[in-house]
């Protein structure tokens, strides 16, 4: 569908990978007034299955191939039911009963372990500077979210004035489980696209995966609409329309063909999006660890997506400075092109002898 809606360079346009996590945290912000209106199964469904129907329009109107097949349809309810049905229904049951700052760090914790499991499946290379920072987006996230007395007793040593009992909630478990899913979901898509293309399959698994939300909630909630606003409504159809239809197309789009950990690392970028938003358009403040946290996730988003340049950076540093004689100021990229040049005079030299 992108390739064919949009010129093949605005696919690698830098800002449209960023689009879903400021879909996904801007969704949040309008999300947060829904939520006393309503039930959350109703809300979860509500969110993934009209998005569903709204990506497989438009991936009819681009000529995208529907699944064909029985494996095809097997990887993609397997989809549905990880990243559709769980995902979105502990999300929201989880909502319920844990603060939205805890949540958020047990949800957006999750790249590490797409880390771990791009790693082990799929070979993914992560190297030190790449757990460097998946290590200080976590500690990023945790200074957005967490409650400022605990951090504040973190930096002190005085570990009892954090209510641990907190993360035994029952709600924060299923954050977690949440966070679980959305990992799993975002590795299974490597398996989906084999069979399926992964625009199609992403609607399909919204729109399958959002059928048994409704069935709960037609099942456990009475009239979960009945108290919604106009203002409400607003809101869900941004989280529909954008946060999940415009959103998880691009999310898996990029997924199914990007290094997972680097697109996964992103995600550490959805909490500073919702906490920008929420100043911007509820008048909430940011604490001064909140804005510490903001500039150590976008240090930490550098870092992994930039690993590999980083490494051979200072390998190259570090070669030279074994090499350079003190007193010596060659740069290392000058030591470098001089190697480089070296050695294909000496390929050309060894040509002519050949010939001759």
């Amino acid at each position: 569908m992108l390739s064919k809606l949009f010129p093949a360079k605005a696919i690698d346009f830098p800002f449209l990978a960023i689009a879903p996590f400021f879909f996904w945290g801007t969704a949040m912000v309008a999300m947060k007034g829904v939520m006393p209106h309503t039930e959350p199964f109703f809300l979860a469904g509500w969110r993934i299955l009209p998005a569903g129907i709204l990506v497989l329009l438009a991936a009819a109107l681009a000529g995208r191939q529907q699944p064909v097949g029985w494996k095809a349809w097997l990887w993609i309810a397997l989809f549905a039911l990880v990243d559709g049905a769980c995902f979105q229904g502990f999300l929201a049951w989880g909502l319920q009963n844990t603060g939205a700052g805890l949540g958020s760090v047990t949800i957006d914790s999750q790249p590490l372990m797409v880390a771990v499991l791009s790693r082990w499946l799929f070979g993914e290379i992560i190297g030190g500077w790449g757990w460097l920072g998946l290590s200080i987006g976590i500690v990023g996230i945790s200074l957005i979210g967490l409650p400022t007395p605990w951090i504040e007793s973190i930096a002190r040593g005085n570990l009892d004035g954090i209510a641990w009992e907190a993360l035994a909630e029952h709600g924060q478990w299923l954050m977690l489980l949440a966070a679980v899913s959305m990992a799993l979901g975002t590795v299974l898509i490597r398996g989906v696209c084999r069979h399926a293309d992964p625009v199609v399959a992403t609607g399909w698994h919204m729109v399958l995966g959002g059928m048994p939300l409704f069935w709960l909630s037609w099942q456990t909630e009475s009239q979960p609409w009945v108290d919604l606003t106009a203002g409400d409504w607003i809101s869900l159809g941004y989280a529909t329309v954008f946060g999940s239809a415009v959103a998880y197309g691009l999310f898996f789009f990029y997924a199914s063909r990007r290094n997972l950990t680097s697109l996964s690392a992103l995600t550490f970028l959805t909490p500073v999006f919702a906490l920008l938003f929420a100043r911007l358009f509820l008048a909430e403040t940011l604490t001064l660890w909140q804005q510490i946290g903001v500039g150590s996730t976008l240090v930490s988003i550098y870092l992994i997506n930039q690993r590999q340049a980083i490494a051979s950076y200072f390998w190259r540093f570090w070669r030279w400075f074994r090499t350079t004689p003190p007193g010596n100021s060659v740069a290392p990229d000058a030591v470098e092109k001089e190697a480089e040049a070296t050695s294909s005079t000496a390929r050309v030299a060894s040509n002519h002898l050949r010939d001759r």
